[in-house]
C-alpha cells in the first residue's frame, strides 16, 4: 500500500485522516478516573462516530482506521493526540497523560503496516501531545507549554521537526489543573489562511499579539460554548471545516467570516469525553 504523506499544517485539503471506531474500551471508561462527564453508551457512540466517518467520506476524504487494540485505553479513539506527520515522516510524541501512555506504540504498529515512515521518536522525559502542536502555517508550528507537553518535549521537536519549520512556544494557563484536558487546541483552530475561531479568555497575550500581527482575524467563541467544544473546529480545506453540533452562536459567526460549517452528533464521543473533531482525527496527508 503506498500512500501520500505530509500534513504541515491546519488547514490545507485533507486527503488522508487516521480514525479509530470507539471499542469496549471507550463504552466500559470509569468517568472519574478517565476524567469524562459520564459513562459513554458505546453503541451510541459507535453510530456517532460512523456518521462523522461518513461526513468525512462525502467530502472525498480517505479514512484510514487505527485498528491495533489497546483494551485499557478509553481515549484512544482521540487519535490526534499520539503522533504528528511531517513531510519527513511521523514523529511518534509522548503522552503527558499516564493514563494514554502505550497509544503511542500502537500508533507507530499502524504507520509501520500503513509503510509510513518513522522520522523521529521522542524518549527520555519528553512529554508532547498532538492537541498542544498547531501549525499556523507549513514553516510554524506553534507548541503549547502545559500540564500535557513540557520542555524537554519542545526540545525534541525542535529536533524533529524539519529544519526549515520555526517553532513558537505558548505558555498555557492552569485553568483547571492537571486532572483536566486542556490543550492549546482547546481554546484555538486555525480554520482559513486568516482565520481562528478562538476563546479569548484563555488565550495568552503574546500569542494573541503574533495572531493579530500575522493578519489573523479571530472569530471568538462565547462563554457557553467553550463548554460545548465551540473551539474545536476542524477544517476540511480553507474555509470549509466541520464543528460539533449545538454551538450555533460560534457556527454563525464562522459563516459571517466566510466558512463553510458542518455539524456532527457528538454527545458520546465528544461531549462526556472532552474531544472534538479535531481530536478524533489524525490527518496523514494534506495537500
Amino acid at each position: 500500500m503506498t500512500i501520500n504523506i505530509g500534513s504541515q499544517s491546519m488547514i490545507a485539503p485533507l486527503q488522508t485522516v487516521l480514525v479509530k471506531r470507539p471499542s469496549t474500551a471507550f463504552g466500559n471508561a470509569d468517568p472519574e478516573k478517565w476524567h469524562y462527564t459520564e459513562r459513554p453508551s458505546l453503541p451510541e457512540a459507535q453510530d456517532e462516530h460512523d456518521a462523522f466517518v461518513n461526513l468525512l467520506r462525502a467530502e472525498g476524504i480517505e479514512v484510514v482506521y487505527h485498528d491495533v487494540e489497546l483494551p485499557d485505553h478509553a481515549d484512544a479513539i482521540f487519535v490526534h493526540d499520539p503522533s504528528i506527520v511531517t513531510n519527513d515522516g511521523a514523529i511518534i510524541l509522548q503522552m503527558g497523560k499516564e493514563l494514554r501512555r502505550g497509544e503511542e506504540g500502537a500508533s507507530t504498529a499502524v504507520y509501520q503496516k500503513l509503510g509510513i515512515p518513522i522520522h523521529y521518536q521522542l524518549h527520555g522525559e519528553a512529554r508532547a501531545e498532538g492537541g498542544d502542536l498547531l501549525w499556523l502555517d507549513e514553516k510554524t508550528l506553534v507548541v503549547g507549554q502545559g500540564f500535557r507537553t513540557n520542555a524537554a518535549g519542545l526540545a525534541q521537536l525542535r529536533q524533529a521537526v524539519p529544519t526549515d519549520v520555526e517553532i513558537v512556544p505558548v505558555p498555557l494557563p492552569y485553568y483547571q489543573g492537571e486532572a483536566a484536558c486542556l490543550h492549546l487546541m482547546s481554546f484555538i483552530s486555525v480554520v482559513d489562511v486568516d482565520v481562528a475561531v478562538v476563546y479569548l479568555p484563555l488565550m495568552p497575550v503574546p500569542f494573541y499579539q503574533l495572531l493579530k500581527a500575522r493578519g489573523f482575524r479571530l472569530v471568538e467563541v462565547p462563554d457557553e460554548e467553550f463548554l460545548t467544544m465551540g473551539p474545536n473546529v476542524l477544517a476540511l480545506s480553507p474555509g470549509n471545516c466541520v464543528m460539533l453540533e449545538r454551538n450555533p452562536i460560534t457556527r454563525q459567526r464562522l459563516e459571517a467570516a466566510g466558512c463553510r460549517v458542518q455539524t456532527y452528533r457528538g454527545d458520546e464521543i465528544s461531549l462526556k469525553a472532552e474531544g472534538g473533531a479535531t481530536c478524533l482525527t489524525r490527518p496523514i496527508f494534506r495537500s
